[in-house]
């Protein structure tokens, strides 16, 4: 096609769009007075996401999303603030704010359902999580089905939603997560903590873990939890931080919960520092060690804080790692 050809056919679509668009005003000019616009129906999402694992049937649930009004330095500590800017932009990010989501995940392995972490509760439901308890009977489960709770970690947006008003939100459940994670939260000497953080984060787990403690299994890494879901050692993001391996039929899914806490400037970017990481050097270590297992051995993978429904593949890219967002492998 010639330049001017091209011409002529831009200003054709220019013409042609104006004349729609004057024959719309017009046709408003004389529609009845009486027809109401159409309303608005606000943002929405899905809110569980289902695929089969070999004998076992997987579900993510979203808890909800709370709006963060800064990235750095939450992510990206240990580098300038124009590079991360840089970067966010380059991902069609905005620089200035974002939304960190919640996922909890639930196995259903034929015997018993199995949830990984509870949400952020009553603690952020006014904010825009904590609403696990209300999407379970959209995905097809009741509070009193689940049969194992396993807590990746402690921190209040995996604990919180353990407790409503004081009683147990899933009645019927025994708890389990790690030793090394437990016995550091449940020290009652960070409750006085001079760092607001620490107080915070110790009084979840004391309002919402330790009532619950006689019915928990405190375990290491490497322990089955059942028959197909094993424990793996990610220590870093806090104390005792673990992921856990699902295996069914041949099929294998991991778990990785917070090895990484956003899928652009902390999985693309693992040796950025974050704030929301108990031990940054640590952190980043693990990253990269669980991070390369998930690309090498092309496993399926969840994260908690991963965009909803928070179910992909990592692949090595560079220097990082790109998250590839499940579409239609997982449904054949």
């Amino acid at each position: 096609m010639s330049r001017e050809q091209f011409s002529l056919t831009r200003r054709g679509l220019i013409a042609g769009a104006a004349g729609t668009a004057a024959a719309a005003t017009l046709g408003g000019r004389f529609a009845d007075p009486a027809a109401a616009a159409a309303p608005m129906l606000g943002a929405a999402r899905p809110t569980h996401y289902r695929f089969k694992l070999g004998e076992f049937e997987v579900t993510t649930i979203y808890d909800g999303a709370l709006a963060i009004p800064k990235v750095h330095p939450i992510f990206g500590k240990n580098q300038k603030i124009e590079d991360v800017q840089a970067y966010l932009t380059q991902n069609h990010l905005p620089t200035d704010k974002m939304t960190i989501s919640f996922t909890p995940v639930i196995v259903n392995t034929g015997k018993e359902i199995v949830m990984f972490d509870a949400g952020y509760g009553e603690e952020r439901r006014a904010k825009g999580a904590g609403k696990l308890a209300a999407t379970l009977a959209g995905a097809g489960f009741s509070p009193e089905q689940i049969d194992v709770i396993v807590l990746t970690h402690l921190h209040p947006d995996h604990v919180s939603g353990l407790m409503e008003e004081g009683k147990a939100v899933f009645p019927n459940a025994r708890y389990v997560t790690g030793d090394v994670e437990y016995n550091f939260w449940s020290k009652k000497e960070h409750l006085e903590s001079s760092n607001k953080n620490m107080v915070r984060r110790a009084t979840a787990v004391h309002n919402n873990v330790v009532p619950l403690a006689e019915k928990a299994a405190f375990i290491k890494p490497g322990a089955d939890i059942v028959t197909g879901i094993t424990s793996v050692e990610a220590f870093g993001h806090t104390p005792g931080h673990m992921c856990y391996h699902i295996e069914s039929a041949g099929k294998r899914f991991l778990i990785f919960a917070d090895t990484t806490n956003h899928y652009v400037v902390s999985l693309a970017k693992p040796d950025w520092h974050c704030a929301f990481d108990m031990d940054a050097e640590a952190a980043v270590k693990t990253r990269k060690k669980v991070l390369d297992m998930i690309a090498a051995d092309r496993l399926a993978s969840a994260g908690y804080h991963m965009p909803f429904p928070a179910v992909g593949f990592v692949e090595k890219k560079g220097s990082g790692y790109q998250w590839v967002p499940a579409s239609y492998q997982l449904d054949l």
